[in-house]
């Protein structure tokens, strides 16, 4: 060959020697930084997983060693998730020929963790052991951990602590406990129209949980404390009429329930129980009834003095307790001395011009 082309063929050669030259010093320094800024990552991602220990599934083991074929394995310095001699284990011939078994205890049963979820949410003051124990009745054996496990990964209520003597009890479970024993009271109005202009007259409400009983007040211009103090009196004679031993009153945060009126049911054996404000749906039994009275009966009436409007409230309470059914207690009548007949013609009874109104057999 000519010199000349040896010379032509060398200044090609040191031109691209310089290119690549001055692209690996420009280029490489920023890739490995970013490089470096992504494992320096990992690792803080690391730091932060309460497990470290990584158990990559068969497809995540077959991309790690796809990619690490590329680089001929030489995964040292660059592969966090697993030991490289976790690695290395994975291009055994044994390793290649059989499936991975699956790491860790076998699990809990699903219907088993479908019981302790059950039990935790239908008893909110059970913890741990109280749980272990019941399923250790059933001939189910599941270790204390597990059961707390279990109950984290649901996001279950945590179990009562053991420094208070005694736990937190929902709203509804112990109203549902003391049935029995509650009374909730409140206060409703209805205007009346007199010939000095519209007034709205107040009603006490006192309702016995148990038995759906209630007693209702008459009507009033002035609702003031001797008021209602004269229909606390009034409760507790009614009470004892109807053999019901009251333990608890529930009542909302209305001015006219004073320290007078509560002082006077604490003397009686009566606990009351101030709901928080804003919140009539924690005495839900009284305001349904308040509701059913003005919806079914009252809101119909036009009413010109309290001599009307009691009327009215004696032929609806009469109604309520001996004619009317109710859906919590079975769609049954209140009234013990209510006896059902079979035979005979059915006849339509009303009262308050039909607003009132039942049906009942005519004796043979």
């Amino acid at each position: 060959m000519h010199p000349v082309q040896y010379r032509g063929l060398g200044m090609k050669f040191n031109l691209y020697f310089v290119l690549f030259t001055f692209l690996a010093h420009r280029f490489l320094p920023k890739y490995d930084v970013r490089m470096q800024l992504l494992m320096f990552q990992i690792k803080m991602l690391r730091d932060r997983i309460e497990d470290q220990r990584i158990v990559p599934t068969p497809e995540e083991r077959a991309e790690l060693l796809r990619l690490g074929n590329e680089i001929n394995h030489d995964v040292a310095d660059v592969m966090l998730v697993v030991k490289p001699q976790t690695y290395r284990r994975w291009l055994s011939s044994k390793a290649k020929t059989r499936s991975p078994k699956p790491a860790g205890r076998p699990g809990t049963a699903e219907d088993i963790v479908a019981l302790i979820l059950r039990m935790a949410t239908e008893n909110l003051s059970w913890g741990y052991k109280r749980i272990f124990g019941e399923l250790k009745k059933l001939g189910i054996a599941v270790r204390l951990t597990t059961i707390r496990d279990i109950l984290k990964r649901s996001d279950c209520p945590p179990p009562p602590e053991k420094t208070k003597s005694r736990p937190t009890l929902p709203w509804s479970k112990f109203v549902s406990a003391h049935m029995e024993s509650l009374v909730a009271c409140d206060f409703f109005t209805k205007p009346v129209f007199t010939l000095r202009g519209r007034f709205d007259r107040l009603c006490a409400v006192f309702l016995h949980l148990g038995s759906r009983r209630v007693y209702l007040s008459q009507p009033t211009f002035h609702p003031d404390e001797a008021w209602v103090m004269q229909q606390a009196r009034n409760v507790t004679m009614w009470l004892d009429d109807h053999d019901i031993e009251a333990r608890y009153l529930i009542h909302d945060r209305d001015t006219k329930f004073t320290r007078q009126f509560d002082a006077f049911w604490k003397r009686a054996g009566v606990r009351c129980i101030r709901i928080p404000p804003k919140t009539p749906q924690a005495n839900a039994f009284c305001e349904s009834f308040i509701g059913t009275c003005k919806h079914q009966c009252l809101n119909h009436f036009v009413c010109f003095s309290l001599g009307q409007l009691a009327h009215i409230n004696r032929v609806w309470l009469d109604y309520y307790h001996t004619q009317r059914p109710h859906q919590d207690t079975g769609n049954n009548v209140i009234s013990a001395d209510f006896r059902r007949i079979s035979a005979g013609p059915v006849k339509r009874q009303e009262r308050l011009g039909g607003i009132v109104a039942w049906y009942e057999r005519e004796a043979a």
